[in-house]
């Protein structure tokens, strides 16, 4: 038999300042968050077919959506040793809703991502280049972590959103290190070491190629201006 999972969202409930006999104010939290991931990534809809109207192709090849689970939520909360109540989740926890913008070039990043920022009711709160000043393993990837309004029946709240921007070549490499990486016990195994080395040589090598491919699509658009 399965083993029952915890109910987390009950388990956070009774730590509030109100103590409510059920989850719903943390269901209702958890929706203002999707509300809020939808806000953004229309934004990003929008930005993708304005500029397609100056240039052949769109900028964005897909965008990815995520909600934390509770068991995260929950898990990250107590690993910090902070408060299990929903004000501690909006104050500390800026990745439960989460966008992944995935570019074609790195060039495309860098614009979009000012695109975004400069919309009135975008307000950057975090920014971290991992493209120019990648992690140690090699991981490649620009966040952002931003506050957007989101219009309710009766209210405005402002809510936190992590924006990923990827390009395909960062997102492929990110994609199998963490399934080879934590799918796989790789900690255990005992060419830890020599494979994180090669990991690394592969998140380079897709490092060049994202600016081989970047420095042939300028070949082509100076061509064209010929």
């Amino acid at each position: 038999m399965s083993k029952k999972q915890p109910d987390w969202t009950a388990q956070l409930i009774p730590f509030q300042s109100n103590p409510s006999p059920s989850a719903e104010p943390f269901r209702h939290l958890m929706t203002y968050y999707r509300c809020a991931i939808m806000e953004v990534e229309t934004k990003f809809r929008v930005l993708d077919v304005q500029m397609s109207l100056h240039r052949e192709s769109n900028p964005i090849e897909s965008i990815k959506t995520r909600l934390k689970s509770p068991e995260s939520i929950f898990g990250k909360l107590q690993r910090r040793n902070l408060p299990l109540t929903l004000e501690s989740i909006e104050n500390n926890l800026f990745d439960i809703a989460g966008v992944r913008v995935i570019c074609s070039f790195p060039e495309d990043i860098y614009f979009l991502a000012e695109a975004l920022l400069r919309q009135d009711d975008v307000t950057l709160i975090e920014r971290k280049d991992y493209i120019r000043n990648p992690k140690p393993n090699g991981y490649r990837s620009l966040h952002l972590i931003i506050e957007v309004p989101i219009f309710l029946q009766n209210e405005t709240r402002r809510m936190k959103v992590e924006v990923q921007f990827r390009t395909i070549a960062m997102d492929f490499w990110a994609s199998l290190e963490h399934k080879l990486r934590y799918k796989k016990s790789l900690e255990t195994n005992e060419d830890y070491d020599e494979i994180s080395r090669q990991l690394k040589n592969c998140a380079e090598l897709s490092a060049i190629l994202d600016r081989w491919m970047e420095n042939i699509r300028g070949q082509i658009d100076g061509a064209r201006e010929i």
